[in-house]
């Protein structure tokens, strides 16, 4: 019999500590959740510097030499995390303690980030921390809304159902940053073949027609001349600025992303452009109001979720109107008032979350204005690839259709020549 002491919170919610007996973990967990708390730390009192049962040292043991440190854990695939979290949640539902699930998950994944990470939150699990602590050492493996979300479900004894709802999360925001990133594929593949086109030709084929025209000697008309100094631009070295101008404008982007200032001035530019506009804009909705809910539903407080998704919404416009909205809950106004105010969303959006409010659904409205949004961004998105097929069609053809003229108008002026 060994001593754990725990700490928990209450039927009312106040943080209660203390000691209870127990042969193992599981059995001291079960006699805390009698007593009505729900546990979310509990560890084997140390004693003499010994552990419990088998004179085993205690948590702050070192790690042993080979070792990978945390440091060396890097980020984790979305898709394999949503993997592993749907796995877990399953083998919580089946009644498996947590530290055997994990050390099942980290057998069946595949050397990397991922299974470094759950063997070091394992060991951490194992030496007393909870999951949500375990996880919390490792920002780059599990994010700050993950480890959340964790930390409610074992407060409120839940842990399978959160992780189900947090799988689904992921999923569904995965799905609709595929859907946003495939429509852009076919538009930039399009557009890069039609540059690497009009370079060669630069390069390769208008040099050869300046020969023929200075033999010609004759007075070229505008267009041609544009034409051949274009050509000579390209060939002098501007085919190097062409091909490397997106990594230019990736560059230029992130040096003003560092910034809150530059990431609010591009994120405006980005929800200013027709069509693409609406697009980041429904889909940052989408993002804020599915996180925001996820969060409630899983019993994080209004005002933590709303730092959360503040953090995690990937939009400065939409970040700095999640904090004017917490600024306003702390001082014991509505959600839906300073939303309004800021005017990032439609009049839809603060109507139903007003109405959310008053019938104490929030989490639930949350969700379907997240799921209305995705079928607008779907169908924003097939719009936008309908538009873009005969723009590019009409830009491309006037490329070429600038080229043909300019090369035969000087063949054009010789014929009349000739003929008179």
């Amino acid at each position: 019999m060994a001593t754990f002491q725990y700490e928990a919170m209450n039927s009312v919610g106040q943080a209660v500590k203390g000691e209870v007996d127990a042969t193992g973990k599981d059995e001291a967990v079960a006699k805390i959740r009698a007593m009505g708390n729900f546990p979310t730390k509990v560890r084997e009192r140390a004693a003499g510097g010994k552990g419990g049962a088998g004179g085993k040292k205690s948590s702050s043991k070192p790690r042993k030499p080979g070792r990978l440190s945390r440091k060396t854990v890097g980020r984790v695939r979305i898709k394999l995390l949503t993997q592993f979290t749907r796995q877990l949640s399953t083998l919580q539902d089946a009644g498996l303690p947590i530290l055997r699930s994990l050390r099942i998950l980290e057998q069946q994944q595949k050397p990397g980030p991922l299974r470094v990470a759950i063997r070091l939150v394992a060991e951490d699990v194992e030496s007393g921390a909870t999951l949500s602590e375990a996880m919390a050492k490792h920002p780059k493996a599990f994010d700050r809304l993950y480890t959340n979300m964790v930390q409610a479900g074992e407060a409120g004894g839940v842990l399978d159902i959160i992780l189900q709802r947090l799988a689904d999360f992921m999923e569904k925001a995965q799905a609709l940053k595929r859907k946003v990133v495939g429509a852009m594929i076919y538009p930039t593949a399009v557009i890069s073949f039609a540059v690497l086109i009009v370079v060669g030709i630069m390069i390769f084929v208008i040099p050869k027609f300046e020969a023929i025209f200075k033999d010609f000697d004759t007075k070229l008309p505008g267009p041609t001349i544009l034409l051949l100094n274009m050509s000579k631009w390209v060939t002098g070295g501007g085919w190097a600025l062409i091909l490397a101008s997106p990594l230019i404008f990736i560059a230029i982007n992130r040096l003003i992303r560092q910034s809150k200032a530059g990431r609010y001035a591009m994120d405006n530019i980005k929800m200013s452009i027709p069509v693409m506009g609406q697009i980041v804009s429904k889909s940052s909705v989408s993002r804020f109001t599915r996180t925001l809910g996820t969060l409630l539903a899983a019993g994080v407080p209004i005002l933590e979720a709303l730092n959360i998704t503040r953090d995690t919404s990937g939009n400065e416009v939409f970040a700095r109107a999640m904090g004017l909205v917490h600024d306003a809950i702390r001082e014991g106004e509505s959600f839906a008032g300073p939303l309004r105010q800021a005017r990032v969303v439609e009049p839809m959006v603060v109507n139903m979350i007003d109405v959310g409010e008053e019938t104490g659904d929030l989490d639930k409205m949350l969700m379907k204005i997240a799921d209305t949004y995705d079928g607008e961004v779907e169908t924003l998105i097939e719009s936008l690839v309908s538009l873009l097929e005969p723009i590019m069609v009409i830009v491309l053809g006037g490329i070429v259709g600038f080229i043909v003229i300019a090369l035969f108008m000087p063949l054009v002026k010789l014929i009349e020549t000739l003929g008179s």
